[in-house]
């Protein structure tokens, strides 16, 4: 089978852990694969998919090899395969727009960003690269709040003729303008705002349909989240954080038996603490009512490298939509999209979207099996 060709928009820490999980398994069995909830889709195994483009802003990353620039400064992420040889992509001159807050512009270059003195790629640009090089997903890696970069990204996917994966709380696949334009390209997207693997936002919808499930009534939840990374650090500028509380809110509300007043849930990030680095330390707290109105809570604290956690669903998000474009699927794939992202076109229970993905996964298993058979008899 021939590799995923994928390219990437924004090389940063969450980049740079997929890039590294990519070689880390390169070489393990189904029973060494720790850490990934598939381990082949569709014939595919994480080593099969390829990085052939990528674009940043960052004069230390802009113009590198990607196996030097997933590791330069400001990332801060676990090296967890710190041996990812040189791979003879080099890093293309994005697009700015509005994909650097401007308190960053300032701020100390250790932990932001040092702008390229580069020209900056225009649509045209971006589209020569995603067709030169065969890409057939481009994965949105942009730094929240960045809502010009991430339709600019998209735009460029749809002249392309290229699926795209929409990593962030931009609402590309839930918006349905957005959705039709891809639906009459016949392209797959798949959005929006990545679930982490064990993150905040799945072990808070986990506990929410737990509290629904046992009949205990929930009547005030918070999660606060601190991290050290350039994603807190860009959080800070409140101002572009408008569609992610709104996406992390409607994940946790969707799983209620009834919405919460929003006095009574507060769900989104707190603050940058710049020695945490890439360790995101979340807090959830739930108040309820038990048997008899006699009031309960319950307090959580979890802590966990933030980028590779992303890793493994972006693996599974790219081999899917690799399904969905050589079964010719176009628009929203809802199935990955509920399962795998926090904002999708619609939500469903974590069970449910599990189901469906399963079923997605295994209808295409089904279809080669039959046309491998179909061959055989043939004599093909």
């Amino acid at each position: 089978m021939e590799n995923i060709k994928i390219a990437v928009a924004g090389v940063g820490n969450c980049a740079s852990a997929l890039i590294q999980g990519l070689y880390y398994y390169q070489d393990k069995t189904a029973e060494e694969a720790i850490g990934l909830m598939h381990w082949e889709i569709g014939g595919y195994r994480p080593a099969d998919i390829q990085v052939v483009a990528a674009f940043d802003i960052d004069e230390r990353k802009v113009g590198k090899d990607l196996s030097e620039a997933i590791f330069a400064p400001p990332n801060c992420t676990k090296k967890f395969c710190p041996d990812v040889p040189e791979t003879g992509v080099k890093v293309t001159m994005g697009k700015v727009l509005d994909g650097i807050s401007d308190h960053m512009r300032d701020y100390d270059p250790t932990y932001t960003f040092v702008p390229a003195n580069e020209k900056e790629s225009e649509l045209a640009d971006v589209v020569n690269v995603l067709k030169s090089t065969g890409a057939d997903i481009l994965l949105n890696y942009m730094p929240v709040g960045s809502e010009e970069a991430t339709r600019f990204y998209a735009e460029c996917a749809l002249e392309a003729g290229v699926g795209f994966i929409n990593n962030i709380p931009v609402f590309i696949a839930s918006n349905p303008i957005w959705a039709k334009r891809f639906a009459e390209k016949n392209l797959p997207v798949i959005g929006d705002d990545i679930k982490s693997q064990l993150g905040a936002t799945i072990t808070h919808r986990v506990l929410t349909t737990l509290f629904r499930k046992r009949g205990v009534k929930l009547e005030r939840t918070y999660q606060l989240n601190t991290g050290g990374n350039t994603d807190f650090l860009n959080m800070l500028n409140r101002t572009r954080l408008a569609s992610k509380k709104k996406s992390k809110t409607e994940a946790i509300q969707s799983m209620c038996r009834m919405p919460l007043e929003a006095e009574n849930i507060h769900i989104g990030p707190s603050d940058h603490v710049p020695w945490q680095k890439d360790n995101k330390v979340c807090f959830i707290r739930m108040e309820g009512k038990l048997f008899g109105d006699v009031p309960m809570d319950l307090e959580l604290r979890l802590s966990v490298e933030d980028s590779p956690n992303s890793a493994g669903v972006a693996i599974d998000m790219i081999r899917c939509a690799k399904l969905a474009l050589q079964r010719g699927l176009g628009g929203p794939l809802e199935a990955p999209s509920a399962y795998f992202c926090k904002h999708p076109p619609k939500q469903y229970s974590d069970d449910e979207a599990y189901a469906m993905t399963e079923k997605f996964i295994n209808e295409y298993r089904n279809n080669i099996h039959d046309l491998t058979d179909y061959r055989r008899r043939q004599g093909q």
